[in-house]
């Protein structure tokens, strides 16, 4: 069953003795990260801080760190299993591209059950706050790090329309508080927000934007996963959690939002207005540096009575985000295996923080298929940030990057096997020479044919017997060992 809303979820937390409340006083300004930090990278719960300085409100985060914490905000054991029945939905009605069947998933009669719902109102309108009253320094942002420009809302569902075609997109964008009424607005450049902000900008008009903060799980989640532009991640949360997300009207913007969020800060960024915002201590491990945002001036705050705000932090990994990322990976890899069936698994380690490095195993059918594998990832989706994709064979696991290395070194001939070439890259790619645009290597580390020019005899792998393994299985015990 659907998690009604956050506080529904971290119930069942804490049940599972998933979540651990801290009653002392802790400090937003570093002390949480440093706290966080270690539990997450220990496998720890998710925390409940109940008394954060300078704040009337807890703080919740850690919410997804953990594999098993991930499979219970979706409610799936098998991740992929929610792409499987995507696949499943998509596949007999539509078949074209895997693009427009994804796009077409509104028009389907299957995903009609899982459609947003208006309501007229709901727990986020509980407190309404306008004009004087709005202050956001009253809410828990966290300075996560010590070169950090100042404190961020971490964890916001940001909400905005596409300005010609009224088409609804929610995000995940970093949000630094510079004072009471306004934040930065963390649009990278490829992001569907930047770009019904760009489109606002050229017709002169304010974008209105609204930002949601505490939904339930399958709700937040869907914010950050890797849909085609146009697609309402309503629908997609909706999907997940097998009910429709409550949508309820915005008090001083034309928007909707979930009506059982925690808090709801509304508002607009005005066309060519831009700020300095950062640094800060990103995913990558680094620190992303100062730049221009666009400013978010916030209208309204509506609030439950007694919220829960909810953050996250993001650092050297292994952070949360990197569960949010490995379950994105398992979720998408069956959509992907149908536009490339040859696919057979995927990894992306969280080292490589998800857009620096892909590891791909393929059933290989003809010569030069791994390239072709190569070139297709770059141009599918968010796969355009991947700097180095290496594709094995079937019989690799991917998963298992002792493996992985060990056929790289083997089966690798620099001169023949590596594909540099240039394409996009990630805004927080610091390594290219100009933002957003950098080099990228296709790493071939398949066995290698006669038909690709390789024409000496390709040596067997060592293996033992099936019966001399057979044997010693037997006799273990009597080898005293």
């Amino acid at each position: 069953m659907a998690y009604r809303d956050l506080r529904d979820y971290m119930s069942k937390l804490e049940k599972l003795g998933e979540l651990a409340r801290i009653k002392v006083p802790v400090d937003p300004n570093l002390e949480i990260t440093e706290i966080a930090d270690r539990v997450v990278k220990k496998g720890g719960p998710a925390l409940l801080f109940e008394k954060v300085k300078g704040s009337p409100f807890p703080l919740v985060i850690n919410l997804f760190g953990t594999p098993k914490r991930m499979k219970l905000a979706l409610g799936e054991d098998d991740l992929e299993e929610i792409g499987r029945e995507m696949v499943d939905i998509i596949e007999p009605e539509l078949p074209t591209s895997l693009v427009d069947k994804l796009k077409a998933l509104p028009k389907l009669k299957k995903m009609a059950d899982f459609i947003p719902k208006r309501v007229k109102t709901g727990p986020c309108k509980e407190v309404i706050l306008k004009g004087d009253e709005v202050n956001l320094l009253e809410l828990p942002a966290t300075k996560c790090w010590p070169l950090d420009g100042g404190p961020f809302i971490t964890l916001p569902l940001v909400f905005t329309k596409d300005p010609e075609t009224g088409t609804r997109n929610c995000g995940m964008y970093r949000m630094q508080v510079f004072d009471e009424k306004t934040t930065g607005m963390h649009w990278h450049v490829h992001k569907d927000g930047a770009r019904h902000y760009l489109k606002a900008e050229r017709r002169g008009e304010l974008l209105e934007v609204a930002v949601a903060l505490g939904c339930d799980p399958a709700t937040i989640y869907a914010a950050t996963a890797p849909l085609p532009p146009d697609i309402d991640e309503m629908l997609f949360a909706g999907f997940i959690r097998k009910a429709p997300v409550e949508m309820v009207k915005c008090e001083t913007v034309d928007l909707e939002v979930p009506a059982r969020a925690e808090f709801v800060l509304e508002g607009y960024v005005k066309p060519g207005e831009r700020r300095t915002e950062g640094p800060f201590g990103d995913h990558t491990g680094y620190y992303s540096m100062p730049d221009l945002y666009p400013v978010f001036h916030v209208t309204c705050i509506t609030r439950r009575k007694e919220p829960i705000y909810p953050s996250t932090i993001v650092g050297k990994p292994p952070m949360e985000d990197c569960y949010i990322g490995k379950a994105t990976e398992r979720i998408f890899l069956p959509l992907m295996k149908k536009q490339l069936p040859e696919i057979v698994d995927m990894n992306l380690p969280v080292e490589g923080v998800f857009h620096n490095l892909a590891i791909v195993s393929i059933d290989k059918q003809y010569p030069g298929h791994a390239r072709k594998v190569i070139n297709a990832l770059w141009g599918m989706g968010q796969m355009m940030f991947t700097k180095m994709i290496i594709v094995v064979d079937s019989w690799v696991n991917v998963h298992d990057w002792s493996e992985v290395v060990w056929r790289m070194g083997n089966n690798v001939d620099p001169a023949r096997d590596v594909i540099i070439t240039q394409g996009p890259v990630d805004v927080l790619n610091h390594a290219s020479p100009l933002p957003n645009f950098g080099g990228k290597m296709g790493i071939d580390a398949t066995k290698k044919w006669k038909e690709e020019g390789f024409e000496r005899e390709w040596p067997p792998d060592i293996e033992m017997s099936q019966k001399i393994k057979e044997l010693v299985n037997r006799r273990w015990k009597e080898y005293g060992l």
